[in-house]
């Protein structure tokens, strides 16, 4: 019943801008985290934003100033807003929901590439 989908993926150049999308279905947003992580060949998968309704935004340190994390809740969709891309940020990028009251639920997107290339 949970599903989540991501999109907008692709080439960018240093310096560019992109905008993921997350398309969450059987998702409160009310009673789950959302999160954008992302992953680097011959990396751990960390976190980049989080954003909790109605309490709290938290990003990475590296990409504070660069990146936004916003909900659009009429449309169940969570976005990720990346500027001034550099080629360090290449890599898979996976929506996350994530539930910690009472019980624990935790889903992820099957991920979109951003390579971020001259």
């Amino acid at each position: 019943q949970v599903q989540l989908v991501e999109s907008g993926g692709g080439l960018v150049q240093p310096g560019g801008s992109l905008r993921l999308s997350c398309a969450a279905s059987g998702i409160s947003f009310s009673v789950y985290t959302m999160g954008w992580y992302r992953q680097a060949p011959g990396k751990q998968r960390e976190l980049v934003a989080t954003i909790t309704r109605g309490e709290s935004t938290n990003y990475a340190d590296s990409v504070k100033g660069r990146f936004s994390i916003a909900i659009d809740d009429a449309k169940n969709t969570v976005y990720l807003q990346m500027n001034s891309l550099k080629p360090e940020d290449t890599a898979v990028y996976y929506c996350n929901a994530n539930r910690q009251y009472l019980f624990y639920r935790d889903y992820w997107g099957q991920g979109t590439q951003v390579t971020v290339s001259s």
